[in-house]
This record gives C-alpha cells, structure tokens and sequence, in this order.
C-alpha cells in the first residue's frame, strides 16, 4: 500500500481526504453481526410470566388533593362537554374535585373535609400528623388562564375552611426555547 503524499518540486503535504474504506468493512462486519446475532436472540427469549399482584392502598404515602378550576364557555358549556370553546372570564365557575369530578362548592367542601379526616383517622389522629408533618396531603389548585380569581379564591377559602394547611398552584412551565 502506497501513501501519496502530493506535492511539486519537494514541498509535501499531507492530503486532508479522509479514507472511508475501513469505515465501510466495520460497518459491514457489525451489519453481519447483528443480522446473526438477532434472530438467535429472540429465539432464545420465552413468553414472560408477569407476577399479577393484588394493588392495595399505600398507607404510608399520602395523596395530594388535586382540583381544576374552569369556567364556563360562551355558549354555557363545561369542560369536557363536546364543542367546549375554552373557558371565559365572564362564565359560571367549574370545579373539578382530583382533576375528574365536578362538584360545586358546598360539595367540594363536605369531601375535602371528609378527605382529610378519612387521612387524619388512618394516620392515627392530629397528635400523629403533628408529629409528622409529611403526612399532611397538600392542596394543588389547577386554573385555566381565564378562569376568574373569584372562582380560584372560592376553592382557596373553601380549601382553609376544610382545614388544609398548604395550597400550590399547578402551572405550565415557560419554555426557555420559545
């Protein structure tokens, strides 16, 4: 194998091509390779037996409250309704109890205070949640840009009278790249 090294009258410079040809037979090896080693693999895998387990309630972990905050659109309808337009800051105030089910707000009330003493109860009274603070479930409020603040103050005051101690508000992140 010959190297060319270019150049006139004694001045030799090195050529800048790159040679492709050993790129090209390790790629042909690995293609090779895997068409072999592939079909053996999969042969050799049997049908998975996935254990089938019995799904219990965590006792130990608490679960945060999650509420979502809408209004109504233009024509009256909720979210979730087929033709839902987006929800206005001039319609009815739409509160969904974990994200699925509406209810309003004397109902929102009565469950999330029965929530957090069904919590309370399994914790072992308020002496233990005090003694643990972590097992206070937090209250995390979802609210669509137009939903008005009077409709997310609602849900806040109902969340204190129900005896809650922390409220956060969920929001989309800003896209740094946008």
């Amino acid at each position: 194998m010959a190297m060319a090294v270019g150049g006139k009258g004694g001045e030799e410079k090195p050529m800048s091509d790159i040679n492709t040809t050993p790129l090209v037979d390790v790629m042909l090896v690995l293609l090779i390779i895997f068409l072999i080693a592939v079909p053996i693999a999969i042969q050799t895998i049997q049908k998975l037996k996935i254990p089938i387990m019995v799904s219990q309630e965590s006792k130990d972990k608490v679960e945060n409250l999650l509420v979502t905050v809408s209004t109504t659109d233009s024509a009256g309808r909720s979210a979730g309704d087929p033709g839902f337009e987006g929800a206005q800051p001039g319609g009815e105030c739409r509160v969904y109890f974990n994200n699925i089910t509406p209810v309003d707000s004397t109902e929102f009330l009565d469950k999330a205070a029965s929530r957090l003493k069904n919590i309370i109860d399994r914790a072992g009274g308020i002496e233990a949640i005090k003694a643990n603070p972590e097992q206070i479930p937090e209250v995390h409020i979802r609210g669509d840009q137009n939903a008005p603040w009077r409709c997310i103050a609602g849900v806040v005051a109902n969340v204190q009278y129900a005896g809650y101690p922390t409220v956060g508000f969920i929001s989309t992140p800003v896209d740094p790249n946008g």
